[in-house]
């Protein structure tokens, strides 16, 4: 089975980080962001997948190649949108890799153990058109709630409203399993394209209004989201602390961090250097970027002052201040 990464947005949230590097290129636990998916992908048996690119895309190919470099059978294609097409439209655009079988569509903003072979199970048990990967949100933190009856997506509803009682409200996790017929709910238009770009509101809405059935599969393991800095920082802590015993940093195998220095609660990107009696915690440190002796950064996102230079803040970007040779943002909590 073949499987799609979608990863063709501009990461407007995790800017600075983005500043120099489309999303799917950032490190995440040492390796390319898209890289970490697709090695998780390959894990579960997907190992032909294609990825859509439309922000600097070369930064992607660049570091992800072919994908051999990453081990597990990875084999990594590409599809260049020259306009961001929404997710139906992504789907459509990589139709000719797709339309062979059923086939596995994932965010590529996500670190999960979510394990795919019984989401596809639910699937074929349906008969679905698509399948759901949903998980609860007992924090009712800001996801669009699912609504699921007998095993089915029924709906789909706003935001859940915050101290709600009884049961956690479902939400998506982003990852779905689709049944080539769906292709049938993506119609083109006059130039080629998919004239839908949202699958929800365009395609399974549609689909269940006709009778289709749109499977539901509340997974369990861990599943985090990483579309902002915060979250990007508390994601790789948290990995890093799972697989390493406590430990709390994530650091390029080409970061040095001198003897006498502090660094806790971070994640250091490639040619970092750390100067003795310097101080870091709860920071993410772009490539290149250096600590002098003295410095302290706590809660920060910093990268290389010079790359800031002439470059316009995107709206939802974090706002900083050029210190010394580094380009310094607060992350809010």
């Amino acid at each position: 089975m073949r499987a799609m990464i979608l990863a063709a947005g501009y990461g407007t949230r995790l800017w600075p980080l983005t500043i120099d590097r489309a999303k799917p290129a950032i490190p995440f636990m040492n390796r390319p962001l898209v890289g970490y998916v697709a090695e998780y992908l390959a894990r579960q048996g997907f190992h032909d997948v294609v990825v859509n690119l439309h922000h600097r895309p070369e930064s992607v190919r660049e570091a992800l190649g072919d994908g051999s470099k990453f081990g597990f059978g990875v084999r990594l294609h590409y599809v260049e949108e020259p306009e961001i097409l929404g997710t139906g439209g992504a789907i459509d655009n990589a139709r000719a890799f797709l339309d062979t079988d059923d086939f596995v569509v994932i965010n590529g903003k996500l670190a999960t153990d979510i394990d795919l072979s019984a989401a596809l199970e639910t699937h074929r048990r349906a008969r679905a058109l698509a399948t759901l990967v949903l998980r609860p949100n007992p924090a009712r933190e800001r996801y669009s709630v699912v609504n699921v009856s007998d095993g089915l997506v029924k709906g789909f509803g706003g935001y859940p409203k915050p101290g709600g009682g009884g049961d956690a409200p479902l939400m998506f996790t982003g990852i779905q399993v689709l049944d080539r017929r769906v292709f049938d709910y993506i119609p083109r238009g006059a130039g080629g394209k998919s004239i839908f770009s949202h699958t929800v509101t365009d395609v399974y809405v549609p689909a269940i209004e006709r009778g289709e059935r749109i499977a539901a599969h509340v997974a369990e393991g861990y599943w985090y989201e990483l579309s902002t800095v915060r979250r990007y920082l508390d994601t790789n802590v948290a990995l890093e602390r799972m697989s390493k015993e406590g430990l709390d940093v994530v650091k390029d195998e080409t970061a040095s961090v001198e003897a006498g220095a502090g660094v806790t609660e971070s994640v250091l990107w490639e040619d970092v250097r750390v100067e003795a009696g310097a101080r870091v915690r709860r920071s993410v440190l772009g490539a290149g970027v250096r600590v002098p002796r003295g410095e302290v950064f706590e809660n920060v996102a910093v990268v290389r002052a010079e790359l800031a230079e002439g470059e316009e803040r995107p709206d939802k970007g974090l706002p900083g201040e050029v210190r010394g040779s580094n380009f310094v943002a607060p992350i809010p909590e």
